[in-house]
């Protein structure tokens, strides 16, 4: 179980999140939406301590994330930014550097198994000798995810991992991630602006507006109400083979 409690936050004199709070459980897959502004990139660096909120706390399994040090933080929760630098490293040193939190003097067998087994889940076992900045958009994804998943996270946060990659392999990161948060028993929060891809691979819907929670909860709380109130647009809601699916008129 994690528990957001009353989660703010400001730049001077600014405030960005008021009151922020919800649960969710573990091995579901929440989106987290709303118009740019509306904090959603905020919030979940606040979640992992990139930024320090005014007020609030985050407990998983009834830890306080917010009393511990920075390697327990590393070892329960594990983030992708939107953009990542592009080091000349290899993909397979590059995923070992999420293993950081649990090394000590050196790297241990149990390291590369770990390392070893998260590649071959994402499916990047054959690169594992190229460089990073050598690939393409989709593959470094699968590389970002892979170098969070070592850490063994309980709280997989994810800024548009989506953003920049063409349709087929923005589905391919999203089944990607839904896997794993089944076989790895992580709850992931996916900031991501795509609503219908939303509405096919996410549990729950965290709609954020002027910093604060407009609505959360399944896919029932998703209505053209709803949409047209956060994103000030017209959609009218239809479903196909079972799914639901916003269109724009």
């Amino acid at each position: 179980m994690i528990e957001v409690r009353n989660i703010s936050f400001s730049y001077d004199k600014n405030e960005i999140l008021k009151n922020i709070s919800f649960d969710i459980h573990d091995k579901e897959f929440i989106a987290v939406l709303g118009n740019n502004g509306a904090g959603k990139s905020t919030l979940i660096t606040c979640l992992n301590r990139i930024k320090t909120p005014s007020t609030g706390n985050l407990n998983i399994n009834g830890k306080d994330i917010f009393k511990m040090s920075r390697n327990e933080i590393a070892q329960n929760i594990s983030y992708v930014a939107q953009k990542n630098e592009l080091s000349h490293y290899t993909v397979y040193d590059s995923v070992l550097l999420g293993r950081k939190p649990y090394i000590k003097w050196s790297t241990s067998d149990e390291d590369l198994k770990i390392c070893d087994r998260m590649l071959e889940l994402v499916g990047m076992t054959s690169f594992r000798l190229k460089y990073v900045n050598k690939l393409s958009g989709g593959e470094v994804q699968k590389v970002m995810l892979a170098r969070a998943l070592v850490q063994q996270p309980n709280l997989l946060l994810l800024d548009e991992p989506t953003s920049n990659l063409d349709p087929k392999n923005q589905h391919e990161m999203m089944k990607l991630v839904k896997k794993m948060a089944r076989e790895q028993n992580i709850t992931v929060l996916i900031v991501i602006h795509d609503i219908n891809l939303a509405l096919r691979y996410c549990d729950k819907f965290l709609f954020l507006k002027d910093g604060l929670v407009y609505s959360f909860g399944d896919c029932s709380t998703v209505t053209e109400e709803i949409l047209k109130e956060v994103y000030d647009i017209e959609t009218k809601l239809v479903e196909i083979d079972g799914r639901k699916i916003a269109l724009i008129e």
